[in-house]
């Protein structure tokens, strides 16, 4: 099995003898495997929802261990909020 930094080397070398690239160009055509493609794990599995992503701080985090438990006390928060 060729790892990825190999085909690099071997292409680095290739772009040096032939100079068919310069450092600024791309390759008109790159040849990409779907058969050993993987889906993007970050990707929204569930498009009909709009995500978006806080990060917590620790001590935070310590306290809301789940989505479910951080959206549950913001609404409460909202709900208490003066309109």
């Amino acid at each position: 099995m060729t790892s990825g930094y190999t085909i690099f080397l071997e292409l680095t070398k290739l772009v040096k003898v032939t100079g068919i690239m310069s450092n600024d160009d791309l390759a008109t055509e790159y040849q990409f495997d779907y058969q050993r493609a993987k889906p993007n794990r970050f990707a929204d599995q569930n498009n009909d929802r709009k995500r978006t992503i806080v990060v917590l701080d620790e001590d935070v985090s310590q306290v809301f261990k789940t989505p479910e438990a951080v959206n549950k006390a913001l609404r409460a928060l909202i709900e208490a909020m003066p309109h």
